[in-house]
């Protein structure tokens, strides 16, 4: 995973040699980390932001992310353009897999397809070197969790004025004629 521009939540874990056991991170959010994850996804605001992770190591050289993000965020209504709150409680699972890695490439048969379980796990991602940004693996979840049309409660639109009848012009008026005659 190699974000175009660093995460505001950037959090480098040090891969290259971890504990049997794995390493438990915490991100906790500060509030200029927060304004600037409102700017980046387009929400009003991020009210909290927490996120619990366990690194541990995964076959050979494999890295494994398991863990949950938590947040509360202010978005705006699709329908009436008030500020809605909501929470977002995702789920964290990723593999990684350094760049030169064979098991990257074992789902790929001659012909350069690859065959992915839609229920299955996600594929795994590559890494070069040795720390992964898990900040932006939480900030890639965090969006996951965004409601694209968040919805203030009892928000409806309003109904459309009903449309006068038209007068039918001179060719429907003979169409009709003919249907009748038919």
């Amino acid at each position: 995973m190699q974000p175009a521009e660093k995460s505001p939540i950037s959090f480098d874990v040090d891969v290259a040699r971890l504990p049997k056991k794995g390493v438990s991170v915490a991100i906790e959010a500060t509030e200029a980390e927060r304004a600037a994850l409102a700017d980046v996804h387009g929400l009003l605001a991020v009210d909290r932001l927490r996120a619990d992770l366990a690194v541990s190591a995964w076959k050979r050289n494999g890295v494994r992310i398991e863990g949950r993000v938590v947040a509360d965020i202010v978005q705006s209504c699709v329908v009436t353009l008030e500020p809605v709150t909501n929470h977002i409680d995702e789920e964290i699972s990723a593999v990684f897999l350094p760049e030169d890695s064979k098991l990257g490439r074992e789902s790929f048969d001659v012909g350069g397809e690859i065959m992915i379980d839609v229920d299955g796990p996600d594929s795994p991602e590559t890494f070069s070197g040795d720390r992964i940004d898990v900040g932006a693996l939480v900030e890639e979840f965090f969006g996951l969790g965004i409601d694209p049309y968040p919805r203030k409660a009892g928000a409806a639109l309003p109904e459309a004025p009903s449309a006068a009848p038209r007068e039918e012009n001179e060719m429907q008026r003979k169409l009709r004629k003919l249907f009748r005659d038919s």
